[in-house]
């Protein structure tokens, strides 16, 4: 299978690393793995955990980066960093264009309608800080 190269994504204090699935060797690299059915839109729970952890990363680390992983990189991925950005305050657009310009073919039609649907909570609204660190979270 031909997989897309891992792409980074900055907003604001937020740095994400969207990759396809990790190696038997980088496995241990990731410190969760929240497995949901691919091509599908993610469980409520799933969500809140997610959004939960990139909040204490980003209040304790800002600037940090957080790698997401699915198999190909182009959907479940994609639509977890999507959430994270509209959490943010991003539009749900503009995530989408976003991801896209960095990721072609990311999102399919049944998770661009969720993440259409979506209203989001402002659960990740940081203060905007310049301060980048170069150190990095895989998920």
């Amino acid at each position: 299978m031909n997989r897309p190269a891992p792409v980074e994504l900055c907003h604001k204090n937020m740095r994400f690393l969207i990759t396809h699935n990790p190696t038997d060797s980088t496995l241990t690299s990731f410190i969760e793995d929240w497995a949901f059915d691919d091509g599908a839109p993610p469980p409520t729970k799933l969500v809140d955990d997610w959004l939960n952890l990139l909040k204490k990363k980003f209040l304790e680390e800002p600037g940090c980066c957080v790698a997401v992983h699915c198999v190909a990189g182009l959907g479940r991925a994609p639509v977890m960093v999507a959430l994270a950005l509209i959490e943010s305050g991003m539009k749900y657009e503009d995530a989408i264009q976003l991801i896209r310009q960095k990721r072609r073919g990311a999102i399919n039609s049944k998770q661009l309608t969720y993440l259409e649907k979506y209203r989001s909570k402002q659960r990740l609204r940081f203060k905007d800080s310049t301060a980048h660190k170069n150190k990095c979270c895989t998920m």
